[in-house]
């Protein structure tokens, strides 16, 4: 017999389970492809990058330091 603690615990992952849903019905039908190259630097776009960051352009290098530009330029 569930008590008050797993009843709240079904809620919160039917919660979970509806907003991932939604985020993933949310999400371009379109796959973007990653550079193989920086189109900053021309250096080597490291594969991990690629597949966890699809539709990168930059190495994490220059993404750094282009973030770092636009919070100094955001104020």
């Amino acid at each position: 017999m569930g008590d008050i603690a797993d009843f709240a615990n079904d809620l919160v992952q039917e919660s979970l389970d509806q907003a991932l849903a939604a985020r993933n019905a949310a999400k371009s039908p379109f796959v973007n492809h990653s550079f193989l190259l920086c189109e900053a630097c021309d250096d080597p776009i490291p594969e991990a990058r690629r597949i966890a960051q699809q539709g990168c352009t930059l190495c994490i290098d220059c993404k750094n330091l282009d973030d770092l530009r636009r919070a100094r330029y955001a104020r």
